[in-house]
């Protein structure tokens, strides 16, 4: 009988799942990992083509080089200790130890919001040197880079809002350890990201 049974079988033909069992992912990790690892690998192409041009607009005659606002310095800083508090929230959410995992997670916020407005501080600093966007090509791709890095800062900021708000409501800070993860992993990307931003600008 089971050898009749997988002689006409036809495996070519869709088995829904069975009652009472969840679908399987194409990927053994979560959804929201694999979506964030995509979108991590699109950010990448997009500032690798801009990056691309920034360098092929280097050889041409109008290129006036920029001397870059110290403040880079300490905002580079800042948001590399914000990274190091993330991955210990990481580290303490999967203990299971609340409190650090709170502390550590919230004072990432609030050195992001620093780096932010630091940023913020250094295109001032351009601009009262008469090195505004419209100046020349260096300038335009200055506040062109910061700005484009500051905009996917932000958006993480927002999912890193939402995520504060569930650690505040949570019983155990297990309960969003995922979400921790998420934020961990992407500002270790936009960390990775400004540094080699900034040793292109500084070396333009």
């Amino acid at each position: 009988m089971g050898f009749y049974k997988e002689l006409s079988s036809k495996p070519w033909e869709y088995q829904g799942p069975v009652l009472g069992t969840t679908p399987e992912s194409a990927f053994a990790l979560e959804p929201e990992k694999v979506a964030l690892r995509l979108f991590m690998v699109v950010a990448s192409v997009i500032f690798s083509l801009i990056a691309v041009t920034y360098y092929v607009r280097l050889d041409l005659g109008d290129w006036l080089p920029l001397k870059d606002p110290n403040i880079l310095w300490w905002n580079t800083a800042l948001l590399f200790g914000s990274s190091v508090c993330l991955q210990l929230a990481r580290n303490a959410s999967q203990r299971e130890n609340s409190s650090t995992t709170r502390n550590y997670f919230y004072l990432s916020g609030v050195l992001t919001l620093l780096f932010i407005a630091g940023q913020l501080m250094a295109w001032n600093q351009l601009n009262v040197a008469g090195l505004g966007i419209n100046t020349n090509p260096a300038s335009a791709f200055f506040f062109l880079l910061t700005g484009l890095h500051g905009v996917h800062l932000i958006g993480g900021l927002w999912v890193w809002t939402k995520t504060a708000f569930r650690l505040i409501r949570a019983k155990s800070a297990n309960d969003v350890r995922l979400s921790i993860e998420l934020c961990t992993a992407y500002w270790h990307f936009l960390l990775v990201l400004w540094v080699l931003l900034f040793a292109a600008l500084a070396n333009s």
